[in-house]
């Protein structure tokens, strides 16, 4: 297994789903973990108490809501105080409400767009910050979608966020690369988690789902991912920088 760029991790959207399954492989690897999260602190402790089980590294939970800017970056500053520094930052802190767009209200835009988008934003600002100011270079690793390649219907507000984000890694990557800081994005398919749950078991939306856009007919679990980070995150992965990982079953191609 490729070795981590460092042992200090933080992951936004930390506590369940993809975000679990990122903590998971970094603890794997010996991290010392963060895990942000939103009003989820029961899920969060319970993680970090179950990746104790299979890591002698330290687990945080921290509580902040990544849309508001204050909160964002002294969470980002408390978890750098916390860990002695940042090594890696994984972007991952996201909402979809499937809603057509037609019924897209003003505040479901505005929230999308402050978490998905805006908050990445404040968090790996901050974060990049303190990463050039040690001068040892850093990773930092975004979850973005294939919906940031084509937007889908009941998806239009959610897919333009992440259209943003990809775009957002893309320039960051070309301004931190000099400080030896990559920056990249994992882009996932149709992912089974709590935020899709009842859309992923619905057998009358998924079967055919499977054969027209999925190659290798099955939907995506969160440790489909785990390899991509465990990549991107590596010392081995230095010359990696500006690119995104889809990991989809094969759904871009169909694309």
């Amino acid at each position: 297994m490729s070795s981590c760029f460092g042992s200090r991790a933080l992951i936004t959207g930390g506590s369940r789903g993809i975000g679990a399954a990122y903590a998971e492989a970094l603890a794997e690897s010996g991290c010392c973990l963060v895990l942000n999260h939103c009003g989820d602190g029961d899920n969060a402790r319970q993680l970090c108490r179950r990746l104790g089980t299979i890591s002698s590294s330290p687990c945080h939970e921290m509580d902040a809501d990544v849309a508001n800017p204050q909160a964002a970056r002294k969470m980002v500053h408390r978890a750098a105080s916390l860990l002695g520094g940042l090594d890696i930052i994984v972007s991952n802190a996201g909402i979809c409400r499937f809603t057509p767009f037609l019924d897209v209200t003003d505040e479901m835009w505005s929230r999308h767009i402050g978490v998905n988008l805006s908050g990445a934003f404040h968090v790996t600002q901050e974060a990049a910050k303190i990463m050039v100011a040690a001068g040892h270079g850093g990773r930092i690793v975004m979850t973005t979608s294939v919906g940031a390649f084509r937007s889908n219907a009941t998806q239009t507000h959610y897919c333009a966020t992440k259209g943003g984000l990809d775009l957002l890694m893309q320039g960051m990557a070309l301004e931190l690369g000099p400080y030896g800081i990559t920056v990249n994005a994992i882009a996932p398919g149709w992912i089974h988690t709590e935020i899709n749950d009842a859309q992923s078991r619905d057998a009358a939306v998924v079967s055919p789902w499977l054969k027209t856009h999925c190659p290798l007919g099955r939907l995506g679990r969160p440790d489909d991912l785990k390899a991509a980070l465990h990549f991107l995150v590596s010392r081995e992965a230095s010359y990696v920088t500006g690119t995104t990982v889809s990991v989809d079953g094969g759904w871009n191609a169909q694309l």
